[in-house]
């Protein structure tokens, strides 16, 4: 008799990647097989986002997609989307379970009962947010580690508070215990993970005091640091990025380098503080790099407000940049603001900021060149292996090595793609 198989899809941030990972662990620990489709799958949870427009339209697209294809099976809503539209995905797909963020980490429980045939709404599973059993078996070569869930910025434009809730910090005991696990499964890169981790405040311990706790886990192995917003970072945590455990790269949320309309978003900082931030972290390190995220077409932002943002990218040097185009969020402050960027506009600018980001992202990468990296290899085909470096910038080598494994790598060229620009290297053989 076969195994059952589990199919996962995984949209969005990598806290959703974290909370995907931990499931699909224990569904090999159930003796489940598990795959990242949905085809032949006696079960197939989709992990959605409902941070933009066009994120509910690829949630979407893979549920309808999967349906459209003969998926027959147990069929699972749930992420972001699942608290933003629940109703509407129980009405448009009554065959399916629709599970919010506060029980996702019950589901392995929900498909055992609908397979032993069991009735148990998925609202009465007993979990919580931080009910993710550390991941031995996952799809990442690196471990994510959730930290915390929530955020209580309410930024205009963001409908994150609604769907994740009010900010809350995990237990500092489960953190250090949770790496340790899996730093005993073999994984040599731990990924702090949450919505709002810069916020991290576990009785009395912040940030930088959690940082410092899980440097001193006296063991081999690389921090990074997900997405992190730009405020409340304290002279500790500056010190702690010297330490050589500690990755040197931050995904720097940066959003809009105009004055003004960052005060249109609610943010937390101005983009004077930001560059500032940027500069400590360049004198740390010159090659630090610095990723963000940049949203055109604000309600407001006009010309002007539009160039501060193109001349930011130069200023500051960023190694990648997300763009996107604003759209409305139901629920936010931002569907109420009046001079509305038309979306010719938006799509314009949107290019010239891509077109400028792309120009930063190449001048970043070709420093690189002539240089050592230390690459943890997290792909093998028949031709090349894949992987990233210290500073998070992919890298790809011409022959088969083993994954999971670090390697001293020359950096030799970049491959270009279109926007996709890969180092290559050649292995440093003693």
């Amino acid at each position: 008799m076969r195994n059952k198989k589990v199919g996962f899809k995984t949209l969005g941030c990598r806290l959703n990647q974290f909370e995907t990972d931990a499931l699909a662990s224990k569904f090999v620990n159930l003796g489940y097989d598990v795959v990242e489709d949905s085809k032949d799958t006696d079960v197939f949870v989709v992990n959605t986002c409902t941070v933009t427009n066009q994120s509910d339209q690829k949630s979407r697209y893979v549920v309808n997609n999967a349906l459209n294809n003969g998926h027959s099976g147990m069929l699972i809503i749930t992420g972001c989307m699942a608290n933003h539209h629940k109703e509407q995905l129980e009405q448009r797909y009554p065959n399916a379970y629709v599970v919010d963020n506060q029980q996702k980490s019950a589901i392995p429980q929900l498909v055992e009962a609908h397979f032993n045939k069991e009735i148990v709404p998925a609202n009465q599973n007993k979990a919580d947010v931080f009910s993710y059993a550390p991941a031995a078996d996952t799809f990442h070569t690196r471990s994510m580690i959730k930290i915390q869930d929530g955020c209580d910025n309410y930024c205009t434009f963001c409908i994150i508070p609604k769907v994740r809730g009010r900010a809350v910090s995990r237990p500092l005991n489960d953190i250090l215990e949770n790496i340790k696990q899996v730093l005993a499964f073999g994984y040599k890169e731990v990924v702090i993970t949450g919505v709002n981790i810069s916020r991290y405040n576990y009785n009395g311990v912040g940030f930088s005091g959690l940082l410092k706790q899980i440097v001193e886990i006296d063991q081999d192995f690389r921090v990074r640091i997900s997405s992190i917003e730009p405020d409340r970072f304290d002279e500790a945590f500056f010190d702690l990025l010297k330490h050589p455990k500690i990755t040197p790269h931050l995904h720097l949320c940066l959003q809009s380098a105009s004055e003004s309309v960052l005060l249109q978003m609610r943010r937390m900082y101005t983009y004077k503080l930001y560059k500032r931030i940027a500069e400590r972290l360049r004198a740390i390190n010159p090659l630090f790099n610095i990723t963000t995220d940049i949203i055109v077409g604000f309600p407001s932002e006009d010309e002007a407000d539009f160039q501060q943002s193109i001349d930011a990218i130069g200023e500051i040097g960023f190694g990648h940049v997300h763009t996107f185009k604003y759209s409305k969020r139901e629920d936010t402050r931002a569907t109420r603001m009046s001079n509305v960027v038309p979306e010719k506009a938006k799509t314009q600018r949107s290019e010239l900021l891509r077109q400028r980001a792309l120009i930063s992202k190449k001048t970043y990468r070709q420093q690189f060149i002539g240089m050592e990296q230390q690459v943890l290899i997290d792909t093998i085909k028949d031709e090349y292996s894949k992987g990233y470096g210290e500073y998070y910038v992919p890298v790809k080598i011409k022959e088969s090595l083993k994954k999971n494994q670090i390697y001293t790598v020359q950096i030799v060229g970049i491959e270009e793609k279109g926007d996709d620009l890969c180092l290559l290297g050649e292995i440093v053989r003693s």
